[in-house]
This record gives structure tokens, C-alpha cells and sequence, in this order.
């Protein structure tokens, strides 16, 4: 049995840097390269691409990244995890393939696909046969607005990936499938672990949910301490040091900035949490609350005493659908009286926009510089001083199109018919945008059968 598996993380999201899994692949040695992609809202933008071209939705940038690293993974036997399929998998792993082969890598790589997850075409059929798809938070019927969905994706776990890489894949390229489920994978499939091995199942998923942003637990994005994170430019992404008995460490390659500690991937761990008690994954559930963390060195952080139980029998299924329209657009005003002016303009607008009869569902202005980030809690503190400068945002939000569009008219105007010392018009006039929602829901596992094929190279 292999004693030590080090799986790096490469990407935390679709558009994370591009530099890392490159600096990861050849900064020392690792086994795994873990790359994940997908978000809730991603899924209906492959979906959209998918829908204009069959041979688009998966992460684009996949394969360009893929070019640069493919002869270095191959050279070094390194593996690959990702959903960066998104719900295109198949292509994905034929465009990989076939940048494979013209860098003269035919015949070394094996590529597994990970698919099952897109329920899309499965909606009606699931509906029909009593499958309320209801919303978590609501409560509703997904009926209610099945005519505009655009996504469907049950989130898979790490069994698909465990049986690609115990048929020989070198690269593992998956629809929807969990964060965790990718880093997980690899250590069930190194160190045999049974599918019923709660507590080991429960370690692997912590050390995926710990690597799954990213430089996140590296000093990125870090609270305690922020402005010691030393070298960020050079920051290094997450490694785990994963052993047989469900112990690992989180640590970086040696000379890169960023730093590892308790504290850090504390944060990390407090990431989208619920109840503590009970992580919920298609895999098994973790109970974070008896994760043990010890600096066992510089940059290394050690965990143990991670306990886990069953799993659920259910599957969480993240469903996108078109809500309506929106447009944001912003003016620069500038001192002297720059808060007083941006709030006039504000106060002009919308009287433009009740005078013209529209029917709106929302309308926000935010004052960045004032109370964008902190609200009405910003406004509670008294009037500001008198702000250099001060950023009307507005933005508003309707079913139908037409109001939408008429907003992005009006807000221009204000340049030579408002208060004075407008600085910046922000991106030209604004441009409306749907308006993609999100909707989660259950549904039996058994109703979701993951699908792995092989592709030789």
C-alpha cells in the first residue's frame, strides 16, 4: 500500500490563476494535480455555451493550461483530477486528447470521463414521476418554474473518479462533481479505501473541503494577520500530504510566499459551513467539530481525529433558471460636496424613472466609499466627512425586459443635466443582463447512475 500520497491543489474556481497548477507541477514533487472549476452559477453559463455550439461547456481555459503542463505530468507520471467538464465532459476529454497527440504524447496518457450528473434532459421524466424537485429554501415545486430552467446537475461524489483512476486514467476530467469528491478520489484509489470507511471517507472529504479554494488556506483571503502574509505575489497553492490512517498535512512547496498555519486553514474550514457537526457529502458525513490541528512545522499543519458517518441517501441537485433582467451603472462624483451630489443624483433618477411609469421589482443605490460594503450599518454612523470622492451605484432588477433596457437610457444624462463633477462614467452606458437564479433541490440516488468511459490517447 502506497504510505504517502500528495495531491496539490491547482485551481479553486473557474478563472483562479493560471500560474498555479504550473508552478505546482514543477515545484516539487507531487502525485495528484486537483483542479476544480465549478460553482453553482457556472453550470448554466457551460450549459448556455453548450446550447450555441456541441462541442463547447466545459472551462475553456482547461486546455490551454493543459498545453503547458502535459509533458511535465507525463514526464513526471503526475495525475489529474477536475470537473473542469462541466457539462460537456465528453469534449472536454477530446479536446484534451488530441492536444495530446499533437505533442507527440500518443499512447501515454489515458483519459477518463466522469459523467451521469446533467439531469437537464431528465427534468420532465422526473417531474412526471413524482420527483418534486422542491427548493430547499422555499419549499416549492420545481414546477413552478420548470419553462425556464437552464441547468440541472446532481453533484456526484468520489466513486466515479476512484473506478477512472482504478481503470488506468492518468487525467480525470468529470461533470458535476464535488469539490471534496476530487481529492477524496485519489486517496481512496492509492490507499484501498472501502466505500463504507466513514471515518477515513470523513478525512478525505475535510481535506478536500481544506485545498478546494485554493491559495485560500495558504494566506489568500486571510483575516488573522493579512498584512504578514508574506509574498503573495509568489504565493504557493495546497498541498496535502494524505497517509493510510485518514491523518494528512497541508503544506506548500518550499520558497514560495504565503504561509500555512493553524489559524489560516482554520479560516478555510469555517468556508460555507453549516452545522459543524454535519458536512454533508455525497460520500459520507464529516463531522468537523473533531478535526485536531497541530503546526507540526513551518508551512505544516497536521490533522487527525477526524470522525464520519453515513451517508445520506440522497443527492443534492444545483438547477439555474432565468429569473428576469437587471443592469448596474455607476457615476463618479468628486469633492468638494461629492456624497451630497451622488445622493441628489440618485434622488433625480429615480423621480426620471417613476415619472416614465416603469415597473421595477428592485431598485439598490450603493455610495461606494460610503455604505456599499457595510449598508445600513454605514449609515448609522452619522453623516461622512466630506469624501474626496463618491460612487453613485444603481442597479435595478424586473421580469421583463423593456424597464431594463430604459434604465440603461437614463442614468447618462445625468453627466450634463445633474449635480455637478461627474469624474468617471464607469464602462459606458450599461448593458442589461439576465438574470440567472439558483435552485436547490434533493433527489433519491438512486435515480442518478454515474457513467465512467476510458479514452486512449
Amino acid at each position: 500500500m502506497t504510505q504517502t500520497v500528495r495531491i496539490a491543489a491547482g485551481q479553486g474556481f473557474w478563472g483562479d490563476w493560471l500560474e498555479a497548477p504550473v508552478r505546482q507541477v514543477t515545484g516539487g514533487p507531487v502525485d495528484y494535480l486537483m483542479m476544480d472549476y465549478l460553482a453553482e452559477v457556472t453550470m448554466s453559463i457551460m450549459q448556455k455555451q453548450k446550447s450555441r455550439d456541441p462541442l463547447l461547456g466545459y472551462a475553456k481555459d482547461f486546455v490551454p493550461l493543459m498545453e503547458r503542463i502535459l509533458p511535465t505530468l507525463a514526464q513526471r507520471g503526475i495525475k489529474v483530477t477536475t470537473n473542469a467538464g462541466g457539462v460537456n465532459p465528453r469534449a472536454c476529454a477530446e479536446a484534451v486528447a488530441a492536444l495530446a497527440r499533437r505533442l507527440g504524447l500518443a499512447g501515454k496518457l489515458t483519459i477518463g470521463v466522469v459523467s451521469g450528473d446533467d439531469l437537464l434532459g431528465r427534468l420532465d421524466d422526473l417531474l412526471a414521476r413524482g420527483h418534486g424537485l422542491k427548493n430547499l429554501d422555499t419549499g416549492r415545486p420545481l414546477g413552478d418554474v420548470r419553462d425556464r430552467v437552464q441547468s440541472a446537475n446532481a453533484y456526484l461524489g468520489a466513486a466515479p473518479v476512484v473506478e477512472a483512476l482504478g481503470r488506468g486514467a492518468d487525467i480525470v476530467i468529470t461533470g458535476r462533481v464535488t469539490d471534496t469528491g476530487l481529492t477524496l478520489g485519489p486517496m481512496m484509489h492509492a490507499f484501498g479505501w472501502r466505500r463504507d470507511a466513514w471515518d477515513l471517507l470523513a478525512a478525505g472529504t475535510v481535506a478536500g473541503h481544506t485545498i478546494e479554494c485554493g491559495a485560500q488556506c495558504t494566506g489568500g483571503n486571510c483575516l488573522v494577520d493579512w498584512e504578514r502574509v508574506p509574498d503573495l505575489a509568489n504565493v504557493g497553492y495546497p498541498i496535502v500530504e494524505a497517509r493510510p490512517d485518514g491523518s494528512f498535512d497541508v503544506t506548500k512547496h518550499p520558497g514560495t510566499g504565503g504561509r500555512v498555519t493553524v489559524a489560516g486553514v482554520t479560516e478555510q474550514l469555517v468556508y460555507e459551513m453549516g452545522d459543524p457537526r454535519a458536512y454533508i457529502t455525497p460520500d459520507c458525513v464529516a463531522d468537523f467539530t473533531t478535526i485536531q490541528l497541530t503546526q507540526v512545522g513551518k508551512d505544516r499543519v497536521r490533522f487527525a481525529g477526524i470522525k464520519g458517518r453515513s451517508a445520506t441517501d440522497k443527492l443534492k441537485v444545483s438547477i439555474a433558471y432565468g429569473y428576469g433582467y437587471k443592469a448596474v451603472g455607476t457615476l463618479v462624483y468628486a469633492w468638494p460636496d461629492a456624497y451630497a451630489k451622488a445622493r441628489r443624483a440618485d434622488q433625480v433618477l429615480r423621480r426620471r424613472l417613476a415619472d416614465l411609469g416603469l415597473e421595477f421589482e428592485a431598485i439598490v443605490t450603493e455610495f461606494v466609499g460610503v455604505d456599499a460594503t457595510h449598508g445600513r450599518l454605514a449609515s448609522a454612523a452619522g453623516v461622512p466627512v466630506d469624501l474626496p470622492e463618491v460612487q453613485l451605484r444603481v442597479g435595478v432588477r424586473a421580469r421583463e425586459l423593456a424597464p431594463v433596457e430604459r434604465f440603461t437610457r437614463e442614468i447618462a444624462p445625468l453627466i450634463l443635466n445633474g449635480p455637478p463633477s461627474v469624474t468617471g462614467f464607469a464602462g459606458g452606458r450599461p448593458k442589461p443582463e439576465e438574470i440567472v437564479a439558483y435552485w436547490p433541490a434533493l433527489i433519491d440516488k438512486r435515480e442518478v447512475q454515474p457513467c465512467v468511459d476510458v479514452v486512449a490517447v
